[in-house]
């Protein structure tokens, strides 16, 4: 049975007059898909379904998981990847995106959809050993944090200790051979802190995320946040969910955060 309310709005359907409904974020988005610029396929749930899932008892709402996946087949048809595969794998970034920009208050979690098959169908894929591990760590990292609320510190302190040990300063010179064992080291600290293992699952990992960030409009620091700028509490946050393009595949990629005059 389909929802009559429709939680899921792929970029191409979107402009940048719906940010009630997608946020400042899927939004701008959505108009930059739509006057023709070069944004990596994605789609937006809309903030109609994080103010449902939380009036409901941190339950999907029906029909919101059926249109997550839908929208999943559409991205897997516009890369020509597919989530999970282990020989080429779609990964993708889930973000926050409230009507009202709140930096750094709420959640992201990057490289959805890796796991101990697919980073070797990664490292394959992009002859990088070193990125595909690098970018495995990351999302370790990042979901035991963002949704598992493990303390960042122990992960950061793993990191540090391989830099002390190789004598080096930065993390891109970490080589692949220490970024194996970084990761196998921050699985067991998910495991131990958890109580679970790392989740293999892409569709899990993906699924887990976006409750992460539809809980993140409730965090602290974003009520507190909301609080001190007078944003209404009750406008939830809309969640992007994108095809990953990376800023850790060598010296000719970057990430960041650009400004136009227009």
């Amino acid at each position: 049975m389909t929802s009559a309310v429709r939680w899921v709005v792929r970029f191409r359907e979107g402009n940048a007059q719906m940010r009630d409904l997608l946020g400042g974020k899927g939004a701008n988005l959505a108009e930059m898909t739509r006057i023709g610029l070069p944004v990596p396929p994605g789609f937006t749930i809309t903030t109609r379904a994080c103010v449902a899932f939380l009036a409901g008892g941190r339950q999907f709402p029906e029909g919101l998981w059926e249109e997550v996946l839908e929208g999943l087949r559409d991205i897997e048809s516009q890369v020509g990847r597919r989530f999970g595969d282990s020989s080429d794998p779609l990964l993708l970034s889930v973000r926050s995106g409230a009507k009202f920009s709140m930096p750094g208050m709420m959640d992201t979690i990057l490289n959805i959809g890796l796991n101990d098959r697919t980073v070797e169908g990664l490292a394959a894929r992009s002859r990088d050993p070193r990125f595909a591990y690098d970018c495995y760590r990351r999302l370790i990292q990042m979901f035991g944090k963002v949704v598992l609320g493990i303390e960042a510190e122990l992960f950061e302190d793993v990191i540090d200790e391989h830099k002390r040990e190789l004598g080096i300063e930065h993390d891109y010179q970490i080589p692949v051979a220490d970024l194996e064992r970084i990761v196998r080291a921050f699985k067991s600290i998910v495991e131990r802190r958890a109580g679970c293992p790392f989740p293999q699952d892409p569709h899990d990992q993906l699924r887990r995320a976006v409750i992460a960030v539809f809980d993140s409009w409730n965090n602290r620091r974003a009520v507190n946040y909301r609080t001190a700028h007078g944003i209404p509490h009750d406008l939830g946050t809309a969640v992007n969910v994108q095809a990953m393009v990376f800023g850790n595949m060598g010296s000719d990629c970057a990430t960041g955060v650009a400004f136009t005059r227009n």
